[in-house]
C-alpha cells in the first residue's frame, strides 16, 4: 500500500540526508519526497510516499522518530483519508500542428496550463491528485510525451 507520510523536522543542513539515509539502510524505496519550509522558517515538512504494509510502515515511523531534529511524524494514509494532497507534473508533449487542437482541448478538462509552445512540442503544467496526473499522463500518450517532471507529492491535513 502506498503511504503518505509527513515529517517535520528542524530546517538545519543535514536533516533531509539523515531521513533518506534511514530508508536507505532500511532498504526502503522512496516514491517522491518533497521538502520546504513551513510558516515558520526554522521548520520544514518533508513529504515522503512509500510503499510498504502497515507493520513495515511503523517501523519507519518509530525510526524516523529517534532521529535528531525531527519534530513530528504522521502517516496520513492511516488518519482515515482526511487530508490533502497535490502535486504538480510539467509534461512536454509532441504537438505537431494536426494534433495541436486535440491536445489543447484535453489541457482543457483538465485545467492544465500550456506554459510553453514550440513548432514541435507543448509543455503543460498540471497540479492535482496522483489520480488526475495519471489519467492526463495516459491521454497524452499517443501524442507522444517528450519529457516529464513531477514535483512529487505535497501533503496536508484537513
Amino acid at each position: 500500500m502506498k503511504n503518505t507520510i509527513s515529517i517535520l523536522v528542524e530546517n538545519k543542513p543535514g536533516v533531509l540526508a539523515r531521513i533518506a539515509a534511514m530508508f536507505s539502510a532500511r532498504n526502503y524505496n522512496i516514491d517522491s519526497l518533497s521538502v520546504a519550509e513551513t510558516v515558520d522558517p526554522t521548520i520544514s515538512r518533508v513529504t515522503v510516499t512509500a510503499v510498504g504494509d502497515n507493520l513495515e510502515i511503523e517501523q519507519v515511523m518509530k525510526q524516523l522518530r529517534k532521529l535528531i531534529d525531527v519534530i513530528r511524524v504522521v502517516n496520513f494514509t492511516t488518519v482515515n483519508g482526511d487530508f490533502i494532497t497535490r502535486e504538480m507534473v510539467l509534461i512536454k508533449v509532441s504537438a505537431k500542428e494536426r494534433n495541436r487542437a486535440e491536445i489543447m482541448r484535453t489541457a482543457d478538462i483538465f485545467r492544465a496550463k500550456i506554459v510553453d509552445t514550440s513548432r514541435e512540442s507543448l509543455t503543460l503544467e498540471v497540479t492535482g491528485d496522483e489520480k488526475k496526473i495519471d489519467a492526463i499522463l495516459e491521454l497524452l500518450k499517443p501524442f507522444g510525451i517528450l519529457e516529464i517532471a513531477r514535483t512529487g507529492q505535497v501533503a496536508l491535513s484537513r
